[in-house]
């Protein structure tokens, strides 16, 4: 159930099979196997011990987060790259070069969707 209800998020470039319940279950497994179990601490009763599984969502969210950061930083710096075009061809700077910066900027545009 939880590979179908992830599908929709899939990132482009999967393939058919990536979130089938078998490969799903695959990719868990060595998640578990390749993440360092935490040391038991001695305490007193009722106090929460940190799970493989608590270790492995801080692992994967603080992941995602350097990766959403990156995917900003490039946006970012594209979006001033397009503004410092625009005004160029705005001034008239960039009359011989506008359907080269016409195709790149709607490359762009169709990438993000």
């Amino acid at each position: 159930s939880v590979s179908r209800a992830i599908k929709p998020f899939a990132e482009p470039g999967r393939p058919p099979d990536w979130f089938s319940q078998k490969h799903c279950a695959s990719q868990y497994s060595e998640l578990l196997e390749t993440t360092e179990t935490p040391k038991r601490k001695r305490g007193e009763k009722g106090e929460v011990v940190e799970t493989v599984e608590d270790v492995i969502v801080r692992k994967l969210t603080a992941e995602r987060v350097e990766e959403l950061k990156k995917m900003i930083k490039e946006t970012q710096e594209k979006y001033r790259q397009l503004k410092k075009d625009a005004e160029l061809i705005q001034a008239g700077h960039m009359d011989n070069r506008l359907e080269e910066l016409c195709n790149e900027i709607m490359m762009w545009v169709i990438s993000l969707l």
